[in-house]
């Protein structure tokens, strides 16, 4: 069978057996009062002076940040001689933030004093998107009563499915390159380092404009591409583990949607976590690199 006839049946199939459980088992009626969107709706916990309202964002943020300090100087204070298995593990998180990350992308002087930066970039986003995998009681839309208490119901949320947040770090990942380049080569220097060597006559002008907006587009790429990869995973999470049931108002869905969540969990707590952590950081120190670079 031909590929594109093995994509027709993947997606036939359980549009199907969709259409069979529909008639077999009815169903309720579309939910139009379900509204997936307000998952990811932040609501204002203490109104603060200005736009500094704390809101779950703000927990997730903090608890990743906590999380990063905590958990690099638990181990630390722990370094055995003969390394346990979370030595290991943590060896090799440094050997791969350190030697493929920093050393790999960046002049060995440069890696030397840009690595800590990099570093708790890489940690502090992982951190960010595992914690955002784990239920946390932050939905205030809907609630449960414990012990005669209202507590918020349990939900997924990840901070970098914000786009403030990826925006933020691009940011400042932005300024820092450039700031480098600038003390590396002087401001006229950096800036006739963005046209590649052997460019003459009227291409510099077309050239260096093109370079400008590249370096513009970076920020939108960066930050973007952080953020639509997490907000994806937890929309498809959503839908299968319980959105598309309640919008359908087909208990029946259930069947088959809800082993798809669990396989869309695990492919993400797995893989995009940890990967979209990596391409952020490296591509970091790529642009750290190539600022201070000699050739373009």
């Amino acid at each position: 069978m031909s590929r594109r006839g093995k994509i027709a049946l993947a997606v036939l199939i359980p549009a199907i057996l969709l259409i069979v459980l529909g008639v077999a088992f009815g169903s309720n009626g579309q939910n139009t009062e379900y509204k997936p969107q307000n998952e990811f709706k932040l609501d204002s916990w203490i109104s603060l002076p200005g736009p500094l309202d704390i809101n779950k964002a703000v927990l997730y943020l903090f608890i990743a940040a906590v999380l990063t300090v905590v958990s690099m100087l638990y181990v630390a204070n722990r370094m055995q001689a003969r390394p346990n298995r979370v030595q290991t593990t943590v060896e090799l998180a440094y050997s791969l933030m350190r030697d493929n990350i920093a050393r790999g992308n960046m002049p060995a002087a440069m890696a030397r004093k840009w690595f800590p930066f990099v570093g708790t970039l890489f940690l502090f986003i992982w951190w960010s998107n595992m914690i955002g995998y784990i239920p946390l009681p932050t939905n205030t839309q809907e609630k449960f009563t414990l012990f005669g208490a209202e507590i918020p119901s349990f939900a997924l949320y990840a901070a970098t499915a914000n786009i403030s947040v990826p925006l933020a770090l691009t940011l400042v990942v932005w300024f820092s390159y450039h700031v480098e380049g600038i003390r590396a080569k002087g401001l006229i220097g950096y800036l006739r380092s963005w046209v590649p060597a052997g460019v003459e006559g009227a291409a510099v002008g077309p050239i260096f404009v093109i370079e400008v907006i590249s370096h513009f587009v970076r920020i939108i790429s960066l930050s973007v591409r952080l953020f639509a990869n997490i907000l994806a995973g937890h929309l498809l999470i959503l839908f299968m583990a319980g959105g598309l049931v309640a919008l359908l108002g087909l208990a029946a869905v259930g069947v088959i949607t809800l082993p798809a969540a669990v396989v869309f969990f695990l492919f993400e707590v797995g893989l995009i976590a940890t990967l979209q952590a990596f391409i952020f950081a490296t591509l970091t120190a790529i642009y750290l690199g190539g600022a201070v670079a000699e050739e373009h």
